[in-house]
C-alpha cells in the first residue's frame, strides 16, 4: 500500500531546517552569503508584492524574483488556471499529438508581435536564448553571434558565450566563437559585420546589469546594418518583456524596430511554472524545420506542457484586463521621478535611470572630505560595497527587498511586480530617503556594517 504523502506535514516538520539543508545538499555558498549580509530571513507566506515572516511582519518585494513575479505572487487568476488545468486531466506531453494550449498561447503572444510569425516554447530564459542562437546560425549559415559588453543572456554554455561578464565566463572555456561589441557602438558593429561571418547581434534593449538602455536610434540603425549584411537582430526580452518597461516589449520604445527573433520568459510563467518562448519570423522557422526528417531537430522535453501554457495564457489575460502595461508605465515614471529628485539632495547619489518599472539607482564618489574618505575605503576593498550597504538596511530596518544590480557595481536595481502602485512608491521612497540620510550623517550602524563588509572582502581575496 502506498504511503500517504503529506506536504503540509513535511514542511511543518522539516521547514525550520531550510538553511541547513541548503548548506548540506545544494549550493553551500548561498546560505553562507545570506547569513553574512543578514538576509537569512524565514518568509512564511506571500501575496502580491508582499512577504510575511513568522511574526507577521510585512516585507515589500522590489525584486519580484529577478522579474519572474510580474503579476506579484499567487495571482488568483493564474492560480485558478493552474487548478483548472490539473483538474482537466489532459493527455499532456504525448509527444505525438497537437494539444490546443500551445497554439493558443502562441497566438496570443504573436498578437503583441505582429511582425513575427511562429513560437518555440522551452522552459527558461536561457533556453529561449539558446534557441535563438541555434536558429540564427542555421538560418544564416554563419557561425558567429555578436553581443554587447556587460550583457547577461543566461548561464548555459551557448548563452554564456554571449554573456558580457567575465565573472560568469571564467573557468568555463572553451565557449562558442562569439564577439562582444560596446553597447550603442555602431562603428564596432559595422567593423565586425564586414568579416561576413556574423549570424546575428543579440541585445537587451535595457541591460539588466546596471540598467543601461540602448541609445536612442541604436536598435533601428543596428537592424538596418545587420540586414544589409544578411544578419539577424535578436532581442532578449527575458527581463524587459511583457510590460516591464511600460510597453509590451522594450524594443517597441523605438519606432521601426522589428527584431527577427525575440526571447521572452520570466513573467510569462506567472511565477509558477518555468517557461521560455522564442518568437521568430516564418522563414527562419521554415529553414530550421525544413522537412519531416527535421521535425525534432530542436525540441524540449517539457516544452509546451499544459501547466506552463495555462499559466502563460492566464498571465496575458490578466495583463490586458488589469491594464498592467499602463500601470508599469505610470507607476514607473512616478517612482523614477521621485527618486531622481533626490540626486541634488544627496552627494552619494549619482543617477537614477531606467524605464517603466525597471529602475537603476547609481551611487558615486561624494564631494565632502569625510564621506569621500569612507567611500574610498569601501572602493579599495571591493567596488559595490556601498550599494550593498544600502540594500541591507532597506531590508533590516524597513523590510524592503532589493538587489545590487551586478557584481562590482554601485547600482541598485528595482524590478518590483508590475502591479505595484503609489502606496509602494511612497513606502520605498520614504525608506530610501531614511537610508540616505543615515549614510550622509557619517555614523551609525550603516557604516559599522560597511567596515564588516570591507573585512570580509579583504579576507576573501
Amino acid at each position: 500500500m502506498t504511503k500517504e504523502f503529506d506536504l503540509g506535514r513535511l514542511l511543518a516538520e522539516r521547514g525550520a531546517e531550510r538553511y541547513d539543508l541548503h548548506a548540506r545538499h545544494l549550493n553551500h555558498q548561498l546560505p553562507r552569503m545570506l547569513h553574512t549580509i543578514g538576509f537569512d530571513k524565514v518568509y512564511e507566506r506571500a501575496e502580491g508584492a508582499y512577504f510575511w515572516d513568522a511574526e507577521g511582519n510585512e516585507y515589500l518585494d522590489m525584486l519580484a524574483g529577478f522579474g519572474v513575479m510580474g503579476l506579484g505572487r499567487h495571482h488568483p487568476v493564474v492560480r485558478k488556471a493552474l487548478h483548472d488545468v490539473l483538474d482537466a486531466s489532459l493527455a499532456d506531453l504525448t509527444r505525438f499529438d497537437c494539444q490546443p494550449l500551445p497554439g493558443l498561447l502562441a497566438e496570443q503572444l504573436l498578437r503583441h508581435s505582429p511582425h513575427l510569425d511562429r513560437v518555440f516554447f522551452g522552459n527558461s530564459g536561457t533556453e529561449a536564448v539558446e534557441t535563438a542562437l541555434k536558429f540564427a546560425r542555421y538560418a544564416t549559415g554563419r557561425p558567429r553571434v555578436l553581443y554587447c559588453a556587460h550583457a547577461f543572456h543566461g548561464l548555459t554554455t551557448g548563452s554564456l558565450s554571449v554573456n558580457g561578464e567575465s565573472g560568469f565566463r571564467d573557468g568555463f572555456a572553451p565557449l562558442l566563437p562569439d564577439t562582444a561589441v560596446p553597447l550603442g557602438d555602431l562603428d564596432a558593429l559595422r567593423a565586425e559585420l564586414k568579416h561576413g561571418d556574423v549570424a546575428a547581434l543579440i541585445v537587451e534593449p535595457i541591460q539588466g546589469k546596471g540598467v543601461h538602455a540602448t541609445p536612442p536610434g541604436y536598435l533601428r540603425a543596428a537592424q538596418e546594418l545587420l540586414h544589409r549584411h544578411k544578419a539577424l537582430l535578436i532581442a532578449d526580452e527575458v527581463q524587459t518583456g511583457l510590460g516591464r518597461t511600460g510597453d509590451f516589449y522594450a524594443y517597441q520604445h523605438e519606432e521601426g524596430v522589428e527584431p527577427d527573433l525575440v526571447c521572452v520568459a520570466k513573467a510569462l510563467s506567472g511565477g509558477y511554472v518555468p517557461v521560455g518562448a522564442t518568437l521568430g519570423k516564418d522563414w527562419i522557422f521554415k529553414k530550421v524545420y525544413s522537412s519531416m526528417d527535421r521535425v525534432l531537430v530542436h525540441s524540449a522535453s517539457f516544452g509546451s506542457n499544459a501547466q506552463a501554457m495555462a499559466a502563460g495564457l492566464a498571465v496575458l489575460s490578466v495583463m490586458e484586463d488589469e491594464k498592467v502595461v499602463d500601470n508599469a508605465r505610470v507607476t514607473g515614471e512616478l517612482l523614477r521621478s521621485r527618486l531622481a529628485a533626490l540626486v541634488d539632495r544627496y552627494e552619494l547619489l549619482s543617477e537614477v535611470r531606467g524605464r517603466g518599472l525597471m529602475v537603476g539607482i547609481e551611487f558615486g564618489r561624494p564631494k565632502s572630505l569625510k564621506l569621500r574618505g569612507r567611500w574610498s575605503m569601501l572602493q579599495a576593498a571591493r567596488k559595490g560595497l556601498f550599494a550593498q550597504m544600502v540594500v541591507v538596511p532597506l531590508l533590516q530596518k524597513h523590510r524592503i527587498l532589493t538587489q545590487v544590480s551586478g557584481d562590482h557595481l554601485e547600482v541598485i536595481k528595482l524590478i518590483p511586480p508590475l502591479t505595484v502602485g503609489e502606496r509602494e512608491v511612497d513606502r520605498f521612497v520614504e525608506a530610501f530617503t531614511a537610508v540616505m540620510d543615515e549614510a550622509h550623517s557619517g555614523g551609525g550602524l550603516m557604516w559599522d556594517f560597511g567596515r564588516t563588509l570591507v573585512k570580509q572582502a579583504v579576507a576573501g581575496r
